[in-house]
């Protein structure tokens, strides 16, 4: 077994594009693990610890290539990661989207004076710094990089408020501005709902959910995953409330987010209740009770959030029938010592909603992520009893690609749950849309062939995406449907599902 790394001075690529390039040399035949990253000590470490380099020189701007596997091989993935990082998109004059040759935000605002939002994509140690210069240059930022602290993220966001400016992030993985999608992003169809979300797959559902209704996005705004914590105060979302109030195109605003401080909710909320447009409000987990107020309504789930929106946008009552149809007879093949719900997930906001859905419906489980209740997985490795894992949270990305880009690992691990004696029913996420996996179902499926249908846990998954987006969602949803796979509408609904089939087979197991 070979290592092959190398350097490139000076060569500074944002993180998506490192992931995608990752994700394309791993899968050469003969390559057992590959990474491309910017080479900050972090990452330095990480390859060290993978047993990818231990005596790599390079700084934070500088790229690493470094692969392990058939030395042949491993010279073929080289050369193809090079010519992967020689590809430049073309600049156009017509689509507002620019060739990066530019070295500076101030060279970007010279030659582009209309440029008023820069994306930010560094490694943490310096994206703050970036985000305070462009927020100077009287831009706006989405601000993609995580890693950065809350006293960083409060001094960054308290200087967007100072300038009037909005700041997305830091952690921001999702956006769509006047119908452009920024990061993970699905392609909907342009409209009057406005959507402000500390989750980026919460932001994706929702959207992708008010296009499958006939209704359309304003715009799509993140505020990063810390926004709503007591430090931060819920800085970005207040702003993006604002904005929408404020925007003649926006008719209906929903808010995202996960449990946020008590405080932070109650100012969002009253900012809400008097901007003067019906809001919707999905904060996963909170009593309805809570969060009611005059011209504010709360939602309990991402699907009905959407749905509510765009009942509110037409004059209709909101109706959400996540639908009880799982036949007990699905269940009659599955031995009964299949009992476990075991999910294995690509969204974190799916892995949250999902735990939250199963812990209703009487079944807490262990997570890597757990919501309150919940115990932690003693072993991020190995499922025991109801399991939901999310594969996209740092500890299984680490120096690897998030799963939307390269499910590899997510499906090895679908694979052992599969498996195992225990599991009665598999959920699982398919995450459609731009900087995701061109097609998401394909190899799953091969590993699903490997597994003879008889006496295998029942397979439930929800599909996030849509029509127009580059995988089309029908596509995938079929392809899934042909395997065997009982596809949900939304995420609520395949949780719920799931927790049907463990329930009869709980009931199973006591009547033996």
């Amino acid at each position: 077994m070979s290592v092959i790394s190398q350097v490139f001075s000076n060569m500074y690529q944002d993180s998506v594009s490192l992931m995608q390039i990752s994700a394309k040399i791993s899968k050469q035949p003969g390559i057992e693990q590959a990474s491309v990253v910017m080479g900050t000590q972090t990452n330095l470490a990480q390859l060290a610890d993978a047993g990818l380099g231990q005596d790599i020189k390079a700084g934070p701007n500088d790229l690493i290539i470094a692969v392990k596997g058939v030395e042949a091989a491993c010279k073929e993935a080289m050369a193809l990661a090079r010519e992967l990082l020689s590809s430049k998109p073309q600049e156009s004059a017509t689509d507002g989207v620019f060739a990066p040759t530019l070295v500076s935000l101030d060279m970007a605002l010279e030659r582009h004076p209309q440029i008023n939002l820069a994306l930010i994509s560094v490694p943490g140690d310096y994206a703050a710094a970036e985000a305070i210069k462009a927020l100077q240059l009287d831009m706006n930022v989405m601000l993609f990089s995580d890693n950065v602290s809350l006293v960083l993220e409060k001094q960054i966001k308290t200087l967007a408020r100072e300038k009037n400016r909005l700041v997305m992030g830091p952690d921001c993985g999702t956006a769509i501005i006047n119908g452009m999608p920024l990061g993970f992003a699905n392609v909907v169809t342009r409209g009057t709902v406005g959507v402000v979300g500390a989750s980026g797959t919460g932001v994706q559902e929702v959207t992708c959910r008010v296009d499958h209704l006939g209704a359309g996005i304003s715009q799509a705004l993140g505020t990063g995953g810390h926004d709503l914590h007591e430090e931060i105060g819920g800085i970005s979302m207040l702003y993006g409330l604002e904005m929408l109030a404020n925007d003649p195109q926006t008719k209906v605003i929903v808010l995202i987010s996960k449990p946020p401080a008590r405080a932070v909710a109650e100012r969002i909320l009253e900012q809400a209740s008097t901007c003067g447009k019906p809001v919707v409000v999905n904060f996963l987990g909170a009593q309805p009770a809570d969060i009611t107020h005059e011209r504010v309504f709360a939602a309990t789930t991402l699907a009905e959030a959407a749905d509510m929106a765009v009942a509110l946008l037409n004059g209709k009552p909101s109706v959400t029938k996540l639908g009880e149809i799982i036949n007990p007879e699905q269940c009659h093949a599955l031995p009964a010592t299949r009992t476990d719900i075991r999910g294995v997930f690509a969204g974190g906001t799916f892995c949250f909603e999902s735990q939250l859905i199963c812990q209703q419906q009487g079944f807490s489980a262990a997570s890597n992520t757990p919501v309150s209740g919940n115990k932690k997985l003693a072993d991020l490795w190995r499922s025991s009893g109801h399991t939901l894992i999310d594969m996209g949270d740092d500890d299984f990305t680490r120096g690897k690609p998030h799963p939307m880009i390269d499910p590899t690992l997510r499906n090895q691990r679908i694979a052992a749950e599969i498996s195992d004696a225990h599991t009665a029913v598999l959920l699982f996420d398919l995450v459609l849309g731009y900087g995701a996996a061109a097609e998401p179902a394909a190899e799953l499926l091969e590993i699903l062939a490997q597994h003879p249908r008889k006496n295998c846990p029942l397979l439930v998954a929800h599909v996030c995406g849509t029509e127009a987006d580059p995988q089309q969602r029908s596509r995938q949803i079929q392809a899934l449907r042909n395997a065997g796979v009982l596809v949900a509408e939304c995420n609520a609904q395949a949780a719920l599902w799931a927790s049907q089939i463990a329930r009869i087979q709980a009931d199973k197991k006591e009547a033996k």
